[in-house]
């Protein structure tokens, strides 16, 4: 870490609604657009973008009203296709904090999308049950992980594709197809419901449990006191739970479905479960589970509030090391 680093911006939107993140940060805005525009072209930005905005017109989400402000504020295509974008890889663990009381969220975040390490946002938001940090970036309505002091902090990881048995492009199709027919919530949106609305880790439990999502989904949720962690293995209209100490990748565990996402998904979960108890701050941050893909390194205890957090490029670390404490 050196002063040649961005610092992560620590932001508090508490009296301001999230779509001023964008005009806060334009700068940040602009290389997440120039990084999607190299990636899937600007022509591919711009279909996948008017699609994703019918789909989301139709849909029940209560945070579509953020995602239509936010692509009205910074006035180009690809606003609603990056909001509704499931392609990131994960490794995720909770286990009681060695290093004190309470229990951490341990949590990588991989997506190949480059810059998305170097345009991390830590932004102060509050809702109806009380107020939580969500690392985000600039122009996201989402929630992929948060901590909120005195109740939880939670992540979300990606499964695999179902199979039809007819390739990976036949499985994206289906996948794809399987959204399109759907009104649930998107997966990101559920979380950050569960941080507005839920005062507890089991109230949380039961939102994100029960709840109806518009694509499978993984959330690992870490409580207060030790033995409140589980892993949530959602099906659309479905879910399995795994209780206490518990790790997740990008395969199935609970449920029957073969394959996995990401680089070496077994290898990245067996390796977060032999050193996910470590005291040292990072200390778990070795390879599988530090990649080139890896874009957000976190450790958060929900019980103090407090957190770390540094975004990371192919090449390492992207960003000074933030240590925070949510309010």
């Amino acid at each position: 870490m050196t002063a040649t680093m961005p610092e992560i911006p620590l932001v508090d939107l508490r009296g301001r609604a999230l779509p001023h993140l964008a005009d806060d940060y334009p700068d940040l805005v602009d290389a997440i657009f120039a990084a999607a525009h190299r990636r899937y072209t600007r022509g591919g930005v711009a279909v996948a973008d008017a699609l994703s905005r019918a789909w989301l017109g139709r849909n029940g989400t209560p945070y579509a009203g953020d995602v239509a402000e936010i692509a009205r504020r910074i006035g180009r295509p690809g606003v609603h296709m990056l909001n509704l974008s499931f392609e990131w890889f994960c490794t995720s663990a909770v286990a009681a904090d060695p290093a004190g009381g309470g229990v951490r969220l341990l949590r990588t975040l991989d997506w190949p999308l480059p810059s998305l390490g170097r345009t991390l946002v830590a932004a102060v938001m509050t809702g109806p049950a009380g107020n939580y940090v969500n690392i985000t970036w600039p122009g996201f309505a989402g929630v992929v992980t948060a901590v909120a002091r005195g109740r939880f902090a939670a992540a979300i990881n990606q499964p695999p594709m179902l199979q039809t048995g007819f390739g990976a492009p036949a499985d994206w199709l289906a996948a794809r197809c399987a959204v399109w027919r759907r009104n649930a919530l998107p997966p990101a949106h559920l979380l950050r419901m569960a941080l507005d609305r839920c005062a507890t880790y089991e109230e949380a439990r039961d939102l994100l449990t029960r709840t109806p999502v518009a694509l499978p989904v993984f959330y690992t949720l870490a409580g207060l006191e030790p033995g409140e962690g589980c892993v949530i293995e959602r099906m659309p209209d479905s879910a399995r739970v795994r209780e206490g100490t518990v790790v997740a990748a990008n395969h199935w565990v609970e449920f029957d479905h073969p394959g996995g996402r990401g680089r070496r998904s077994q290898d990245r979960l067996a390796a977060m479960a032999d050193i996910g108890d470590t005291a040292e701050p990072f200390g778990w941050l070795v390879s599988p589970v530090l990649n080139q893909d890896t874009r957000v390194a976190l450790e958060a205890n929900a019980l103090s509030g407090e957190f770390r957090v540094q975004g990371y490029e192919s090449d390492g670390p992207a960003t000074n090391l933030l240590q925070g404490r949510a309010p």
